[in-house]
C-alpha cells in the first residue's frame, strides 16, 4: 500500500491533472466538453498518456469511450473495472466525473508494475450527463447492451444524429456490440464527488454508497387561452403561469412532507413570453428523486393529480409525458461490505450513503457487481465552477483504493462472490 506521504503527493498530482483536464472546453473561460466534441478528443489524448506510461494498453472503443487495459499477473484472470464519466455540463467545475477517471488512473502508477489476481480497466465513459443529445449515460448503456437505433438516431441542436456524431469522431457504430463488457468481468467501481453536503456537514472525507436514488422526470404543460392583460378581468382569465405557479408551491409543499424525497421544478417556458398578455401556455419540468421506488412512483402520482385538479378548476388543458423513470439502484451488498472496510482499515470512519444523483454505476450495475466510493464536495457544492475537492480527501481515497484492490486480491471469496456467470 502506498503511505500517507506518497498518497498526499499522489493527490496533489491528481488535482493538477483534473484542473488541466477542465482546460479542455467547447467555451472560452468555463468548462463545458459534450459527447465527442473536439475537446474530448484532447482528453483522450492526456489520459491515454498517464495509462500509457502506467502499463495499461489504451483504445477508444466503438461509443467514444476512453479505455485502458491494466493486465493481470496470469492470463485469462477476470478484469476489475474501475472508472467514470468525462463529459461535463456547461460551466461545469473540474472534478464531476473526471475525478473517478484520474484517481483510476493514479491507482494503477501507484502499484507501480506489480499485477494482481485480476486485471484493471480504467474507463471514461463518452457520456453520462445527457447534454448533447437529452439521453445520459450513452457510454455506460453501450457496455450493457442498451444502445439502440432510436438513440442513434436522436439529433442535437445541430441537427447531427449520435450516429454521425460517431462517424465524424472516427468511430464505426456497427461495432458498438463489441464494447459490451466482457465474460470476464469481476465488478465496477467508481470514485466520484458527493455532489451534495452530507459528507461536509458530518465531517468525513469518503462515503460508502449503497443505493442509487430512484429518479422520475415528467413534463407538465398547462394551456390556457392568451390574451389582453388589461383588458381581461380577473375572473374571467385562464392564466397557464398562474395555475403553474400554483402547482409549484403545491411540489415544494408536498416534497417537504415526505422525508428524504427531493422535487424540483427545473425549468418553465410561457407563451407568448410578453409583458401585457396573459400567458396562455406554461410548460414545466418536474424532478423527482427518492431511495424507495414505491415512494417515489407515488409521490410522482399525486403530484398529476393536483396539476389536473388545478388544470380543471381553472378552466385549463394540461399534457403531461415522463421523460424518464429509474429505478433505485442498489451496489452489490458484498463489495459494499469491503469497501467500507477498506475505509475503516485506512483510519476513517465508515459512512453508508444513498446517492441522490444518477451515475454510470447504476447501469453498470444491470451487468456486473458494482460500488461507488464518495469523496467530500466542500460546501455541498457540484456542477458549478466553485466545486473543490480537499488534498487529504483525494489522498485517502487513493489510500482506500489501494486498500481495496489489496483485499479483492487477497481473497479467494471476494473473486467468487463478484463474479457473475
Amino acid at each position: 500500500m502506498s503511505t500517507p506521504g506518497n498518497a498526499i503527493f499522489r493527490a496533489e498530482e491528481v488535482v493538477a491533472r483534473c484542473k488541466r483536464l477542465a482546460s479542455f472546453s467547447e467555451d472560452a473561460g468555463s468548462t463545458r466538453r459534450t459527447f465527442l466534441s473536439a475537446p474530448m478528443r484532447d482528453c483522450h489524448r492526456e489520459i491515454s498518456k498517464w495509462l500509457a506510461a502506467a502499463g495499461a494498453e489504451v483504445v477508444v472503443d466503438a461509443v467514444g469511450n476512453l479505455r485502458g487495459y491494466y493486465s493481470a499477473a496470469e492470463s485469462g484472470a477476470p478484469r476489475l473495472l474501475i472508472g467514470s464519466h468525462l463529459d461535463t455540463i456547461p460551466n461545469a467545475g473540474a472534478y464531476d466525473g473526471v475525478l473517478g477517471v484520474v484517481l483510476a488512473a493514479a491507482l494503477l502508477e501507484a502499484l507501480n508494475g506489480r499485477r494482481l489476481p485480476f486485471g484493471i480497466e480504467v474507463v471514461g465513459f463518452s457520456e453520462e450527463e445527457g447534454v448533447r443529445f437529452g439521453i445520459p449515460f450513452i457510454g455506460s448503456r453501450a457496455l450493457v447492451g442498451r444502445i439502440d437505433e432510436d438513440l442513434l438516431n436522436r439529433q442535437d441542436t445541430n441537427g447531427i444524429s449520435a450516429r454521425t456524431a460517431m462517424e465524424n469522431f472516427g468511430l464505426r457504430p456497427a461495432e458498438i456490440p463489441r464494447a459490451a463488457l466482457a465474460d470476464d468481468t469481476l465488478a465496477y467501481l467508481e470514485f466520484h464527488i458527493e455532489q451534495g453536503p452530507m459528507l461536509d456537514s458530518l465531517g468525513l472525507p469518503l462515503g460508502v454508497v449503497e443505493t442509487i436514488a430512484a429518479q422520475t422526470r415528467m413534463e407538465f404543460v398547462f394551456v390556457g387561452r392568451a390574451n389582453h392583460a388589461g383588458t381581461t378581468p380577473m375572473h374571467l382569465r385562464q392564466d397557464a403561469l398562474a395555475a403553474a405557479a400554483e402547482w409549484i408551491v403545491a411540489v415544494e409543499r408536498t416534497a417537504k412532507s415526505h422525508p428524504d424525497l427531493v422535487a424540483t421544478v427545473g425549468q418553465i417556458a410561457v407563451k407568448p413570453g410578453t409583458i401585457n398578455v396573459i400567458p396562455g401556455e406554461a410548460r414545466l419540468t418536474l424532478d423527482l428523486r427518492h431511495e424507495s421506488d414505491d415512494t417515489c412512483a407515488g409521490v410522482g402520482e399525486a403530484l398529476v393529480r393536483l396539476a389536473e385538479e388545478i388544470a380543471g378548476r381553472r378552466g385549463l388543458a394540461l399534457r403531461r409525458r415522463v421523460l424518464l423513470s429509474q429505478r433505485a439502484v442498489e451496489m452489490d451488498p458484498f463489495l459494499v461490505e469491503q469497501t467500507e472496510e477498506a475505509v475503516q482499515k485506512i483510519g476513517c470512519q465508515p459512512h453508508r450513503m444513498v446517492s441522490g444523483a444518477g451515475h454510470d454505476a447504476m447501469i453498470l450495475a444491470e451487468k456486473a457487481p458494482a460500488a461507488m466510493i464518495f469523496l467530500r464536495s466542500p460546501d455541498g457544492i457540484s456542477h458549478d465552477p466553485a466545486e473543490s475537492v480537499n488534498i487529504e480527501d483525494v489522498a485517502k481515497a487513493l489510500e482506500c483504493g489501494l486498500q481495496l484492490l489489496d483485499q479483492i486480491a487477497s481473497s479467494a471469496k471476494s473473486q467468487k462472490r463478484m463474479c457473475r456467470a
